[in-house]
């Protein structure tokens, strides 16, 4: 049993955290890439880098921070996980992420599983990819 209010939505799910070379940076590319909105940030005592940087890009939240290798966190890029973002009009946004930076992986196409969906790679060696669903008739 809880005491929370029932309009409170539930905590849960799994939220993207990854550490990278440049949370800042990445943090203002997110913003012109996939219109995100930084609701906090926290910069480290060093003042150059970010122990965390909350967004919110596409209703869902996405949290960074820099790579600290005095503590054991290095850069380490993987081409093995994807942030994808299932959105309403794919056209605008992957136009709105090429022309922020984002390269192309693989070309936007209506895909043989219905979604119209493409691959993208950003400067800081995180993959996404972009999808939306067929409009119904």
């Amino acid at each position: 049993m809880t005491d929370e209010p029932a309009s409170k939505p539930p905590a849960g799910g799994v939220i993207a955290h990854i550490n990278l070379d440049g949370a800042s940076a990445a943090s203002d590319f997110y913003q012109r890439a996939f219109a995100a909105k930084e609701l906090s940030r926290q910069p480290a005592e060093d003042g150059k880098r970010l122990l965390h940087c909350q967004l919110l890009i596409n209703g869902g939240p996405f949290i960074l921070s820099d790579i600290f290798p005095e503590f054991g966190i290095v850069n380490q890029p993987s081409p093995c996980f994807t942030m994808h973002l299932q959105v309403d009009d794919v056209d605008a946004w992957w136009k709105r992420a090429v022309d922020a930076g984002a390269k192309v992986t693989l070309p936007l196409a209506d895909q043989f599983w219905g979604d119209r969906y493409g691959k993208l790679r950003d400067p800081f060696d995180v993959n996404w990819s972009l999808a939306a669903s067929p409009k119904k008739a």
